[in-house]
């Protein structure tokens, strides 16, 4: 400000100072007008009128600051409500609270006058904790009384000594005993632990809740509200329900086409916070038919529970699960005490399945029955909240003898947050590999007819860094200085762009440099300070190496070898970083072989692969699945060779002696080709043998 007196005060401290002083001098006049303009229900403009009226002069100074106290403490579950009530404290002023007409409480000093609702319906939960005792259960209040009081006698001297730890016994005809009944009663409930209201009451209902309290009970902060949520409105496929548009649905209709699970589902997905909620119908179809699938899967593993793996359940892949699981129930909890449906039912369902489905997919020796159905039970009571009904169901389907509503909710057990970082970087691993491999069968960019795609590789070399290159290094030591001397954050880009140009190692690197700082500092904000370490926590080529299968499996290749970039040439030295493997795919040449199925009636036929320098027995029944959908269990197939690799191809299979004439091929056999003669050969035990151009395999 520049005005004498109130120079370089804030505008907003001295707008009432200044408007007071104007008007004294006549210099103004006070006049009202609505925000916007104001239509009544019969389509007429408003105007302000200004009547002989009482106020609630909630600008009160001592009051204002009482209430903001309330705020500081409140738990209002996201930022946006908390700014909200700030504002609406920091602009109200007086509030009308009397009217002439309607329903209502005489003003005690004045009865011409009706409190009008707003201004008195802020404490009213405080009678929600003894309604029980002078109603009973009965909502006209024409019941009577379990403790036998009349409406008359609840006199004002009678309510101060229920509400108010300090006030004297009433005069009054009430047995004492009932009284203090009362006073047990609010004092054991009170305070509200949660108001929830909607958004549009915060800027007046909800901040007269918190002044109302202050006034009420301005010394016993121990029966003020503790939270209040505010949630936004409902939207139905995207746009606001309206009966003429007919985009409508009441509850009844969706309950019987979605039921009241799938309802329950997709609401809890529709949104949280105060953002307006989106029920999508298409969303809760899909919903519900995830639910649907959920349960038939328990289904089949109750089924099938001995086909299921036992033992000790200590594999990499266990250990993972089992922390995820720990970590999906940690979550979900601390969602549920904040009221956050939607991220509740996200890290309690979605992410919950998402864990079984790669525990399934990566779990080559078969996942463990005793994780399966820890699972099926953690799930159930995770979701039990949102869909109770199918969840009881689930229950029972368990053998559970009790109903699900007296389980205690899951404990989570310790979460090793390292191991499940490293299995989430052998997703990214498997996720990058395949998309290399896409763009590597790809045909070479040019003119059309010019080039071909070339042959799908059969190996896969994967370079792992343990080390960052020494460019690198420096820029991320440099990075690391930087976030701990300045508290968690990193200076303007030409600051560290300065620096690092004045180091000698990194000014051929300089074109590299400064992008590599910029997907550091992108990666700082998603993943925290770890991307600042130099190393990694976890042993990347470990991880690969125990997974060695399923990726050989997921990329349809015939092998994979994991080697250090420091073996490699300086090209690899330079591109590969810790967490960022490299690779390098190549096509073997091989002798093909046909691989006959001599079993009547299995629907499995022959097919022919090749053979390739090295390869095993397992190699051979891993490449013939891939050529083979048919064969599910890897463990059942049977390899074979024949006695007389000349003749026997020639023989007619007898019925019921589809081994006969042949000898089993061993786990120690090796195969070894020629490429020149065309030929495959076995050697075992010291013995190298002609296979011929046939191989017999059978699945028990």
């Amino acid at each position: 400000m520049l005005v004498e007196g109130f120079k370089g005060q804030k505008v907003q401290d001295v707008k009432k100072p200044i408007q007071k002083m104007m008007v004294e001098k006549g210099e103004a006049m006070i006049y009202m007008e609505p925000e916007k303009q104001v239509l009544s229900r019969s389509a007429d403009e408003c105007v302000v009128a200004l009547c002989d009226q009482w106020y609630l002069d909630y600008g009160n100074e001592e009051w204002k600051k009482q209430a903001t106290g309330v705020l500081e403490a409140l738990e209002t579950f996201c930022d946006e409500t908390r700014k909200n009530f700030e504002a609406t404290l920091a602009w109200l002023q007086e509030h009308a609270c009397s009217r002439t007409y309607g329903l209502g409480t005489r003003l005690p000093w004045d009865e011409q006058w009706l409190i009008e609702s707003l201004s008195d319906s802020t404490i009213y939960m405080a009678y929600y904790t003894v309604a029980h005792l002078l109603q009973g259960g009965v909502l006209n209040g024409q019941a009577p009384s379990p403790l036998g009081i009349r409406a008359e006698q609840m006199t004002r001297e009678v309510w101060d000594y229920i509400f108010f730890k300090t006030a004297p016994f009433p005069k009054t005809d009430i047995p004492k005993e009932n009284l203090q009944k009362l006073r047990r009663e609010f004092e054991f409930w009170y305070p509200v632990d949660v108001r929830v209201s909607g958004k549009d009451l915060v800027p007046n209902h909800l901040s007269y809740y918190l002044y109302n309290h202050v006034a009420m009970w301005p010394n016993d902060s121990g029966k003020w509200p503790k939270a209040v949520r505010a949630n936004g409105h409902l939207l139905l496929n995207s746009e606001k329900m309206s009966k003429s548009t007919g985009n409508f649905l009441t509850l009844s209709q969706a309950i019987a086409k979605f039921s009241a699970d799938g309802m329950r589902l997709a609401l809890a997905d529709a949104g949280d916070t105060v953002e307006d909620a989106n029920f999508v119908e298409a969303m809760a179809d899909a919903g519900i038919l995830r639910l649907f699938t959920w349960v038939e899967w328990v289904k089949e593993m109750i089924a099938n529970q001995s086909n299921l793996r036992t033992g000790p359940a200590d594999t990499c892949n266990d250990r993972v699960f089992i922390s995820e699981m720990n970590s999906s129930i940690i979550k979900t909890e601390q969602h549920f005490e904040r009221m956050m449906y939607k991220e509740a039912l996200k890290s309690g369902f979605f992410e919950f399945q998402a864990a079984k489905d790669k525990y399934r997919e990566l779990a080559i020796e078969g996942m463990h029955r005793d994780l399966v159905f820890q699972f099926i039970e953690n799930q159930t009571l995770l979701l039990t909240p949102i869909c109770p009904h199918l969840c009881e169901h689930t229950w029972s389907l368990l053998g559970k003898s009790s109903s699900i509503m007296k389980a205690h909710w899951p404990t989570a057990g310790p979460v090793d947050e390292i191991l499940i970082r490293s299995s989430q970087y052998l997703m990214d691993t498997a996720h990058d590999l395949r998309l290399r491999l896409k763009a590597y069968t790809q045909p070479a960019k040019g003119k059309k007819g010019d080039s071909k795609a070339p042959a799908k590789p059969t190996h896969c070399t994967i370079y792992v860094a343990k080390t960052y290159p020494p460019w690198q290094h420096s820029a991320l030591s440099l990075l690391g200085k930087y976030y701990k001397s300045n508290n968690g954050a990193l200076p303007d880009n030409k600051v560290i762009a300065m620096e690092l140009g004045a180091m000698p190692e990194l000014k051929k690197y300089m074109k590299r440099v400064m992008p590599f700082v910029a997907m550091i500092k992108d990666s700082l904000e998603k993943n925290g300070p770890r991307v600042l370490d130099v190393e990694l926590e976890f042993d990347e080529r470990a991880v690969l190496l125990e997974n060695i299968v399923y990726l050989t499996n997921s990329l349809e290749l015939d092998q994979i070898d994991v080697v250090f970039a420091s073996e490699a040439d300086d090209k690899v030295k330079e591109d590969c970083c810790p967490g960022k493997p490299l690779c390098v795919f190549r096509s073997e040449p091989g002798v093909l072989v046909s691989l006959v199925n001599p079993q009547p009636a299995n629907g499995l036929f022959s097919t022919r692969i090749d053979i390739r320098q090295g390869d095993s027995k397992d190699s051979i029944i891993r490449r013939l699945s891939r050529a083979n959908r048919g064969i599910k269990d890897l463990s059942k197939v049977k390899l074979m060779r024949f006695e007389d690799p000349l003749l026997g191809p020639r023989r007619i299979p007898v019925l019921g002696k589809e081994e006969e004439g042949k000898i089993p091929i061993s786990n120690s056999s090796v195969f070894h080709i020629s490429l020149q003669e065309n030929k495959v050969h076995i050697s075992d035990n010291g013995l190298k043998m002609d296979i011929g151009g046939t191989l017999i395999y059978l699945v028990q």
